[in-house]
Parts: C-alpha cells; structure tokens; sequence
C-alpha cells in the first residue's frame, strides 16, 4: 500500500487523435484552460490522421510553446496503439485519456484525479450515467452498446460499474504502466478494465458531463467494435 503515500504532482492527459480537425483545436483549447490542483503535461498521439489534423496540432503547438506539450506522431494502428504509446511517453504519476472530439468535458479532469490523489483508490472512471445532467446520446445503437457491454463487465467480474465504456479512464501511472495491453484498436478499453479487475484492483467511479456526436459528426466505434468489447472481457476472464 505504498502508493498511499505517493505525491502526485503531474497529470499526464493522453489524447490520441485521428482525423479531428474540425475539433482538434476547441478541445486543445479547453484541455489547456481547464484548472487542476496539480500540473499538467499534454500527449498529443496523431495516429496517421489524413486530414489537416496534423497542421493544426502542429500550429496550436507553436502558439502554446509555454505549456507542456508533446506531439508523437505514428503511422495509423488504432486507438488502443496510440493510447499505448502516450502510457509509455507519460512523466505524470497521474493519466487520464481524453478524446479529441468535444463530447468529453476537460473540466471534469479534477473530479477524476481527486480519489487518487486523496489515496481512496487507483483507478478512477468517469460516469456518464452517474451525471443526471446527461439526457442525449448520439444515437440509440450506442447508448445500448455502451450499457450491454457494462452489464457484460460486472456480470463477469462481480463489479457494480455503470459505464464501463466512457473515454475518461484515469489511473495511477506506475498501476497502468505495469499492465500489459495487447488490444490497438478500441478493445483496449474493455481489456484493461477486465485486468484490473481480476486483480481485485477497485475502480471507483465519479459523474461527468457528456456532449454526444453523432456518427456524421464522426464518431468512429460502431457495433462491430461492442461485440470485439464483449468478446474481449471474456476472453480475459478466463
């Protein structure tokens, strides 16, 4: 129980990025002008993106040249790659992965940094059920997946979760380092759920607010990715 007495001085914000240029920019902004009670580091993972991703990230980057930020680019291989490769470059004692897109506010980075920082736990995961403000879902298809996959969650592990799928995964850094994550794509997520998990690790969840896109807007997991998702937390399982 070591971890109890450790300082936490720096988060480390992980955000993989793939073809976001209509939204690259507003959630930089607000990732950089949202207030934490410790420092903040920036990763930037541009996982191939094709569109003018890059170029804004790049000119954002000049502009801030005072904040902490570092840019990775990488030839495309999934979300999981990307977030795999910011746990690697990550200084903070502290991560969390934050979506390029604006359905996730970075305002909420503080109320899932708070239970780690305070020793009650971990692992934190920010909930957008918890959050009775919510009342929109991209679409019907999602709001369902995102619920079988949580049910699958605690029906196999015994856990109480109420979003296992949310972006906002938040972890103590030398925990998550020492994880091996074999998924690249967005199985990663329910995977490194499962691990904890079956290590009895606690996952304490906390409410966030939830702005949903929809498919048009470019959200990218679709059905395919919840049936890997369920199949993923079983094969782990046993």
């Amino acid at each position: 129980m070591g971890w109890l007495m450790k300082k936490y001085n720096l988060l480390s914000i992980i955000i993989p990025v793939y073809n976001e240029a209509r939204t690259i920019n507003s959630i930089l902004n607000l990732v950089i002008k949202s207030k934490l009670s410790i420092k903040k580091e920036i990763i930037i993972v541009n996982d191939g993106s094709k569109d003018s991703s890059l170029d804004i990230i790049k000119k954002f980057i000049k502009d801030h040249s005072k904040d902490n930020i570092k840019l990775i680019n990488k030839s495309n291989g999934g979300k999981g790659s990307a977030v795999k490769l910011g746990i690697q470059k990550a200084k903070g004692q502290i991560i969390i992965i934050q979506d390029a897109d604006l359905e996730y506010d970075p305002n909420d980075h503080q109320k899932c940094i708070q239970p780690i920082i305070n020793g009650e736990c971990r692992v934190v995961y920010g909930s957008r059920a918890l959050e009775k403000t919510n009342d929109r879902y991209s679409h019907l298809s999602f709001f369902i997946g995102g619920k079988i996959i949580t049910f699958f969650t605690n029906l196999l592990f015994g856990s109480k979760l109420t979003d296992e799928a949310t972006c906002y995964k938040t972890f103590d850094t030398k925990l998550i380092k020492s994880i091996k994550i074999n998924g690249n794509k967005f199985d990663w997520e329910p995977e490194i759920t499962a691990k904890i998990l079956k290590k009895k690790i606690k996952i304490k969840e906390v409410p966030i607010k939830y702005y949903p896109r929809t498919i048009k807007q470019g959200k990218k997991i679709n059905w395919k990715d919840g049936l890997e998702g369920i199949f993923t937390l079983i094969k782990y399982r046993f």
